[in-house]
């Protein structure tokens, strides 16, 4: 290994990933590896039909305000990770339009050269997930290194605020 230990944790900020958090954060202390955190930024605007316009303008303010909150969401995270003791840095991707949520994270996974990498899952099953598929079995399938997946509880389904969603507990 030609650097220091990099865990890979991404996030969409919904409770079901926010419940795969603390277990990057133990992940992270028990191999003294580096956190990276990732936010694939979504649509902000839901694709509904193709005879949907919307000026370059309103839609560069719309943009400009889904990567500022994705942004807020993100720095309590890397600063929690920070606070618990490890060397955390944050990013966003941006680029949701070209290839699919778990491309892009495979992709940073690659090209961070991580050793491990973390995400949380909705467990969706049958119906649901033909329909709404699922990002964690594309990135399990696909990832150049071990994915621990973290499937959320019911109670971890319970919207709540992303700063108070990150516990950093010491075991």
């Amino acid at each position: 290994m030609s650097h220091a230990p990099r865990v890979l944790y991404a996030s969409d900020f919904s409770p079901a990933s926010m419940a795969a958090f603390p277990h990057a954060i133990t992940m992270a202390k028990a191999t003294g590896a580096e956190l990276i955190i990732m936010h694939v930024l979504a649509s902000p605007i839901p694709i509904v039909s193709e005879a949907v316009y919307v000026d370059p303008e309103t839609w560069d303010r719309i943009y400009a305000g889904a990567q500022a909150e994705a942004h807020k969401q993100l720095e309590p995270l890397v600063a929690g990770a920070r606070d618990a003791g490890i060397q955390a840095s944050g990013f966003i991707v941006d680029d949701a339009y070209v290839h699919p949520p778990a491309d892009s994270i495979v992709r940073a996974a690659k090209e961070k050269e991580v050793d491990f990498l973390v995400l949380g899952t909705h467990g969706r099953t049958g119906v649901a997930k033909f329909f709404l598929g699922s990002v964690a079995a594309r990135v399990v399938a696909t990832a150049p290194c071990p994915v621990l997946t973290v499937r959320a509880s019911e109670r971890d389904s319970r919207p709540k605020d992303a700063a108070a969603s990150a516990p950093v507990e010491q075991r």
